[in-house]
């Protein structure tokens, strides 16, 4: 029987697998230097509505937590819960069937309310220069509205004001969350190209 070992072989493989570790510790050093992740991780959804990601170092971004959910992010470190969604939601227990605010109390987090959308608060600057102090007066937040669609506009807004991320790149990030799909977009197969006006 012929011996298969062959040292060249073996010392190529692991130099190519301690390159590989070190490209991918320099890749994550750069992406938490940034601020925010090029490509979000998406977690287990249990306790949350639609998505749970991680979309930079400490900040996670999810659908409406249940009580669960808000455990499991106090659980990772999580010290601030951002809620985008609007009163009239909130109060609503058919919608949210337990008192959030009070639920976040209770396990020692602070609550942040920025009620965005609908006719009593309409989408605005305002809205955004509060989540951007939110976000980043604390070292662990959760960002969520109800499937996590509010909640990727804003993260977008804040990547191209406050992070300088171009418009095309974060509209590539938030693809990957919940931007959601134009109905154009649906019925001509195509993804559409979304560019500021000058």
């Amino acid at each position: 029987m012929k011996n298969r070992y062959r040292p060249g072989r073996w010392a190529s493989h692991f130099g190519r697998a301690v390159v590989f570790c070190l490209l991918s510790a320099v890749v994550q050093a750069a992406e938490d230097d940034a601020g925010y992740y090029d490509e979000p991780r998406k977690l287990d959804t249990e306790g949350f509505q639609e998505i749970f990601a991680e979309i930079a170092p400490g900040v996670y971004m999810s659908g409406q937590p249940d009580e669960k959910g808000l455990e499991r992010v106090k659980a990772l470190g999580v010290t601030r819960v951002i809620n985008l969604r609007t009163s009239y939601e909130m109060d609503d227990r058919d919608t949210v069937p337990y008192d959030e605010a009070a639920a976040i109390e209770s396990l020692g987090l602070e609550y942040v309310h920025i009620p965005s959308g609908g006719p009593d608060t309409p989408y605005s600057p305002a809205q955004l220069e509060q989540f951007a102090e939110a976000v980043e007066g604390a070292d662990r937040v959760l960002l969520h509205c109800t499937v996590a669609w509010r909640a990727t506009h804003m993260w977008t807004a804040y990547l191209i004001s406050q992070q300088g991320v171009s418009f095309a790149d974060a509209i590539k990030i938030a693809r990957q969350l919940n931007l959601g799909r134009m109905p154009l977009e649906g019925f001509l197969d195509t993804p559409l190209t979304i560019e500021p006006q000058s």
